[in-house]
């Protein structure tokens, strides 16, 4: 069968048509980023990578390829007993390191000596990011992108997930970035992954959305906790139109205990996290929420940090940033249950609600 080496912009074309994508890499850079569906057969682990890396550096080019073939040729020897004991004749799979050569091509030639055809990924692991950086400064401006705003606690994550379920295009950074976009925002248990993955995630999202219909998005800052939201994509976020969702504070301080009930489980957490305000809010005010949070008054800290952080803080980012946001239409939500909202009007050409819950689900 043999080894065909591709460039990046076929093998991607191709992607979901391979047996199994290979990461040859070690555990730790496939760890950080990978290809859609990898997995990881490290034809050097960590250590050994480091070992080869060093010799390389500090004895000779030489010896460190000496070194290194072996530990190659011993670890191709194991992951084929492991993986391929029952593979047929017709697996086709995806083989690609860091930069397409020397880890995936001895894995790739021992598979096509075997009898496997296999595709190797020209440029490796790099030209995929690059093709990644590219694809999403290109992918994002021709969207019919479609802005869900409201201050915090308002319900628009539910709503995207809503519209979701309506069947509508439906772009949800804050699950891509595993962050509630806020000091808060964290998810408990749940690292945000790093800046290379989420813009990995983001691309296999971008490039299945249909630029013929609307897509939906949370307004978001150009920071989700940790990580940055791509230039093409933020911008063509702030020219994009409106809709503004409203509810009432009392039910956005209910719906914020029900969403961060890990919070409300752990004091001493939520506490820690409020330090992180001290030098915008000032000592006093924060000492005066922790002190309200340890006696059981954490509804009253919620509400108050609306007042004072949330809210002034979010109108301001919005007029500033989303040039839209004067014509948007208007949703009004009473709580943040599955109910339907009751629109207000919008501007002339501005999509209207369509039937159950989500503006504009399927049309643009």
């Amino acid at each position: 069968m043999g080894v065909v080496v591709l460039p990046v912009a076929e093998a991607l074309a191709r992607l979901d048509g391979y047996a199994q994508v290979i990461d040859a890499r070690s555990p730790a850079e496939y760890a950080a980023d990978r290809l859609p569906g990898a997995v990881n057969w490290p034809v050097l682990d960590d250590a050994e990578r480091a070992l080869v890396g060093t010799e390389y550096a500090q004895v000779s080019p030489f010896e460190a390829r000496k070194r290194g073939a072996a530990l190659v040729a011993r670890n191709i020897a194991a992951l084929i007993e492991r993986h391929l004991a029952d593979t047929p004749r017709d697996w086709q799979p995806l083989v690609y390191c860091w930069r397409g050569g020397q880890r995936s091509g001895a894995l790739a030639l021992v598979l096509g000596q075997i009898g496997f055809r296999v595709a190797q990924l020209e440029g490796g692991y790099q030209a995929f990011r690059r093709a990644v950086v590219a694809g999403i400064d290109a992918l994002a401006p021709p969207l019919a992108l479609r802005v869900i705003g409201g201050p915090t606690g308002s319900g628009k994550s539910r709503l995207l997930q809503a519209l979701a379920a309506e069947g509508a295009q439906v772009l949800d950074l804050e699950a891509l970035a595993r962050h509630r976009g806020s000091v808060l925002g964290g998810l408990p248990g749940d690292a945000q992954p790093t800046q290379k993955a989420f813009e990995t995630a983001l691309w296999c999202v971008l490039r299945r959305l249909d630029p013929a219909r609307p897509v939906w998005v949370e307004s978001e800052s150009r920071r989700i906790g940790a990580l940055r939201v791509p230039g093409a994509l933020i911008e063509a976020m702030h020219r994009a139109p409106c809709l503004q969702v409203e509810m009432p504070r009392a039910a956005r301080v209910a719906l914020l205990m029900a969403d961060y009930a890990h919070f409300v489980q752990d004091t001493a957490a939520f506490c820690a996290r409020l330090d992180a305000l001290r030098e915008l809010r000032g000592h006093a005010r924060i000492d005066g929420w922790q002190a309200a949070a340890r006696a059981g008054r954490l509804a009253e800290v919620v509400d108050e940090l609306l007042e004072v952080h949330y809210d002034p803080g979010y109108a301001a980012s919005s007029r500033r940033h989303f040039a839209r946001l004067g014509e948007a239409a208007r949703v009004r939500l009473d709580d943040g249950s599955p109910a339907r909202p009751e629109a207000g009007p919008g501007p002339a050409g501005h999509p209207a609600p369509p039937p159950a819950l989500s503006p504009c689900a399927g049309r643009r």
